[in-house]
């Protein structure tokens, strides 16, 4: 190292064998005092694993290591890289070193060696398989300067193995085999892989007859193992979920014309077996691969459309051209006069649920909660839904009937579920076309009327937390998302006062202020 102009510099030692490219560097970070460099230099004479270059016109540090397969690292990947080195440097004073390596020694019927974690203590040596076996062939792919694929992931998942095994002979004092084998075991269980999780919880859903909910997993699964297929693989095990993978498996599912919020769904999916993996220990948590600077799971909040009262008006006022297109609009406006409540959530409607002045009922969605008492939904009997019942609900002296006779008690649960589901597509299918004629541009769909109930509500100067309890959420924020903003031509109007700075009138310019007012006010609720 020399001193000049007040920087330190440090230079490549020229008379190394090893030939170095300068795209094989990777910053680590700025010299800011001479501690800086020598804490640096201490790691690279106690390993011999990196040199460093500095150059004059820049204050960094660059490092590149002996061991090619680190040299892809980005910057901060090496940051990290660096702790362990510290780690590796302590362990090094107490004489314990780790690598690893593949166990030539005893090879498999398929050619197979065992991957194995190799620890070295007063000369003694300890080998502790990692659940992993490759061939020569591919163990130097996955040491190679730039493997692809599954050596990738691979070597992703060696680096993590031996980052755990640091941390933990760092904590031992003194250190033993004995107390590293009862740290260390919690290895990866690769028995069980990611689809046989999926496959298992979709048969306890579909056990609890939660028929829905199952066909969401059943789709996340069938996803993950597309791509997976896609990459000429098999099986997706949980070591093998790293933040690099889900990041590849997003933007596949643009490439294959899905929505971010759709690869979104399936990521929490899969999130929800990592977790219960973790649960069964079956992965540690140290490899979790979600959250912050780890993978985020894309959080795209659609923009949901609401109907404004004059376009409800024409819904109402429509006189449709055959018996579906009235059906269609009938439910259409029964779901948004009963508080926006879904198609499932009408079809399972039964007489005991309707008295001269409500309609009381749990919504379908949440009879599971179990953190909080699921809360009823009570609409009040309108003339309007009276009339929709009297023409479309069935006759009968028993309470236990279903109104409307989408489903019935002979139904199983599957049944019911393809039943409901195509009740839905029928009402979206002639509402579309309804949409079309009455040139209304939000595209209307069952959902699109329960948002309608909450915007239309909040317009007139409704109170969230009484849409809220309309709704049946137990949680305000939840309300929130189905708020609509100001319409266009209203937030026209606020924004033309900010130069209207005669006309407006003492008395005009106070209850703009209070409009104002409350518009933020309600705003600062959701945030």
């Amino acid at each position: 190292m020399i001193h000049q102009n007040g920087k330190y510099v440090a230079y490549w030692n020229k008379k190394s064998d090893m030939k170095v490219t300068l795209r094989k560097w990777a910053l680590l970070g700025t010299i800011q005092r001479p501690s800086d460099y020598e804490s640096f230099f201490l790691f690279s004479l106690s390993f011999r694993c990196f040199h460093f270059l500095r150059f004059r016109s820049k204050n960094e540090i660059f490092v590149s290591y002996n061991n090619p397969s680190l040299y892809i690292l980005t910057p901060i990947v090496c940051r990290k890289y660096v702790e362990i080195l510290k780690a590796k440097h302590y362990n090094n004073m107490i004489g314990v070193t780790t690598s690893i390596i593949l166990d030539t020694r005893t090879m498999k019927k398929d050619g197979t060696f065992a991957v194995k974690l190799r620890l070295t203590y007063n000369r003694e040596q300890k080998y502790y398989p990692i659940n992993i076996h490759l061939t020569s062939e591919d163990w130097k792919k996955t040491l190679s300067s730039k493997p692809r694929q599954e050596f990738k992931e691979h070597r992703l998942y060696f680096n993590k193995i031996e980052e755990r095994a640091v941390d933990i002979i760092k904590n031992l004092q003194p250190f033993s085999f004995e107390g590293f084998e009862k740290k260390f075991d919690q290895r990866p269980d690769r028995s069980k892989d990611v689809f046989s999780y999926f496959n298992a919880y979709i048969q306890l859903l579909n056990n609890e007859k939660r028929i829905g909910t199952a066909a969401s997993y059943q789709c996340a699964h069938n996803s993950f193992k597309k791509y997976i297929v896609s990459k000429n693989r098999k099986k997706l095990h949980f070591e093998d979920v790293t933040p690099e993978l889900l990041i590849n498996y997003e933007k596949w599912m643009v490439e294959e014309d899905n929505s971010s919020s759709t690869s979104g769904i399936y990521a929490r999916c899969l999130r929800t077996m990592y977790n219960m993996a973790i649960e069964n220990g079956v992965i540690a948590r140290d490899f979790y691969p979600f959250g912050k600077r780890k993978y985020k799971i894309p959080g795209s909040r659609n923009v949901k459309k609401a109907l404004a009262l004059p376009e409800i008006e024409k819904l109402i006022k429509y006189k449709p051209v055959n018996e579906a297109e009235e059906r269609a609009r009938d439910f259409y406006i029964f779901s948004y006069l009963c508080n926006g409540a879904n198609i499932k959530d009408i079809a399972k409607l039964q007489f005991k649920n309707i008295s001269s002045s409500s309609i009381t009922f749990i919504r379908e969605k949440t009879k599971r909660a179990t953190k909080q008492n699921s809360k009823p939904v009570i609409a009040m009997m309108l003339p309007e839904i009276k009339n929709i019942i009297n023409k479309w609900g069935v006759n009968t002296s028993s309470s236990n009937d279903y109104i409307f006779q989408i489903i019935n008690d002979s139904d199983d649960d599957l049944k019911q579920f393809k039943k409901i589901q195509q009740a839905t597509k029928t009402i979206n299918k002639y509402m579309k076309r309804i949409g079309e004629k009455l040139g209304i541009s939000t595209k209307l769909t069952t959902y699109t009327a329960r948002h309608s109930f909450a915007t239309v509500l909040k317009r007139s100067g409704a109170s969230t937390e009484f849409i809220s309890e309309s709704l049946g959420h137990a949680d305000i924020h939840t309300t929130e998302n189905y708020l609509d903003s100001f319409e266009n031509n209203q937030r026209l109007e606020f924004q033309k006062q900010l130069l209207n700075f005669n006309s407006v009138h003492h008395q005009d310019r106070e209850r703009l202020d209070r409009s104002l007012l409350l518009h933020h006010r309600e705003n600062c609720k959701g945030s």
